[in-house]
């Protein structure tokens, strides 16, 4: 991955446009969704995947996702997963995968039991390859992406320009989101989640992805910042990104994205000598200092909403007897559709109908986990010890995977509030199974 492309703040200027013109023209939203792909298969066929081009596209395609669902781009919901899946395979093609990622296949397969028993549901008035696609799309994606990344060796700064590609088109997703709702004081009545701050969208994917996006530009910011130009706009970006996120009135976003930095600013501190930890504990004190200012000026602009939400209270300061929006309900719905059926779950997909004899109305899961438990029993736990285990059997030997911990956190956090909506934790996941060098070493010439 050479830098032998469009400069930074060139590529920044480019994404702000992009969003104006959407903006202004929303057709263009699906233009652009058909460009992406278009102009990344021409990238990744030129250059034969040589430079691993088709992680760049995927988590370009991964950044972008939320910003052509919110603006109509999107041809159907599963479309950034079906071609983040198709680039991996593309990249498969062209530069293969390491045979140990078989557990990710694996995995594939303990999710056929509870596909055979969804189809079997005839007694149920379900769009059964509706709800196994919705259900099963997420995990999919995953596994496809953790096999292209198994253990495939790349260098820091490249593994940066991955993350960079992610956060390039939360850009445009910011610039959007100002222009749809540039007054928050207008729009914010009360304390929960908030679509019109959310362009129009829903307020838990939007979070996400600007949760992530404070995590990319906070890590441009502190160790890829060229001069002090770079600091300041990278700097910026971060507070700007940080605010939209905390006015979705979204929590786990802007959670999870703190989280991210906290862990990086962990593993940092850690492997630095005495010099750097003092240059770490110094970025701690700022960034205190920053996110207080972030806090006060979108607190000023809530009315002191914000407050209240993160206090879990409703606009009139009382305290809600539900702390996670209806997630506990749906989670106790879903365990005990879990002891009911503990072997072989109640089929892929079939959780939003059977929750209705618990909640009366049927409900999508947010939380992966309490759904691979209820619908997929102890195939689905086994699943689970897949995807939480093998990331840290590959870290012991892998200490120079600085965002190993944030990636993984990352994905964790999100599954539990947001499910696999999008493409994000499957694809932020498999970046945790990279093998990652500072520096790959030198061939000398005999």
């Amino acid at each position: 991955m050479k830098n032998n492309k469009i400069p930074y703040i060139s590529l920044l200027i480019l994404h702000a446009i992009i969003a104006v013109a959407v903006f202004v023209v929303p057709f263009l939203s699906k233009v652009y969704a058909l460009l992406i792909p278009i102009i990344g298969f021409f990238i990744v066929y030129r250059k034969k995947n040589r430079n691993n081009e088709a992680l760049l596209v995927a988590a370009y395609l991964v950044g972008v996702e939320v910003f052509l669902r919110m603006t109509g781009g999107n041809f159907n919901n599963e479309y950034v997963k079906i071609t983040v899946i198709f680039f991996m395979l593309l990249g498969m093609v062209y530069s293969n995968f390491s045979s140990n990622a078989f557990i990710y296949a694996f995995f594939l397969l303990l999710l056929i039991p509870g596909v055979l028993i969804a189809m079997n549901a005839a007694d149920f008035d379900v769009d059964i390859k509706k709800a196994l696609v919705f259900n099963l799309s997420g995990p999919f994606c995953l596994c496809i992406c953790a096999i292209y990344m198994f253990n495939r060796r790349i260098v820091f700064s490249d593994l940066q320009n991955i993350v960079l590609a992610m956060g390039i088109p939360i850009i445009t997703t910011t610039v959007y989101l100002f222009l749809y709702n540039p007054s928050v004081k207008d729009v914010v009545t009360g304390t929960q989640s908030n679509f019109e701050t959310s362009g129009g969208f829903g307020p838990n994917q939007v979070s996400t992805i600007l949760g992530l996006g404070m995590f990319v530009f906070f890590s441009q910011l502190v160790l890829f910042s060229k001069s002090k130009k770079e600091m300041i706009i990278n700097g910026i970006l971060l507070i700007c990104i940080s605010y939209r996120a905390i006015v979705t009135f979204s929590r786990g976003g802007v959670i999870a994205g703190i989280v991210m930095i906290i862990c990086l600013l962990m593993l940092l501190y850690y492997f630095s000598n005495s010099m750097g930890k003092s240059k770490i504990g110094l970025i701690f004190v700022l960034m205190g200092f920053l996110a207080l200012g972030v806090w006060s000026y979108t607190s000023l602009q809530t009315r002191g909403m914000i407050e209240k939400r993160y206090a879990n209270k409703d606009a009139k300061g009382r305290e809600k007897k539900d702390r996670l929006g209806g997630r506990e309900a749906i989670i106790d719905a879903d365990l005990k559709l879990f002891f009911d059926n503990p072997i072989l779950g109640i089929g892929a997909g079939m959780g939003k109908e059977l929750r209705k004899d618990s909640l009366g109305e049927e409900v999508a899961a947010h939380n992966e986990i309490s759904r691979m438990l209820s619908e997929h029993g102890l195939f689905g736990i086994i699943g689970l010890l897949i995807l939480l285990t093998v990331p840290f059997i590959l870290y012991i030997n892998n200490r120079q995977h600085l965002y190993f911990l944030s990636f993984f956190i990352f994905w964790l956090l999100t599954i539990n509030h947001a499910a696999m909506r999008t493409a994000a934790p499957a694809f932020v996941y498999a970046l945790t199974l990279l093998s990652v060098q500072i520096k790959l070493p030198v061939k000398t010439e005999k």
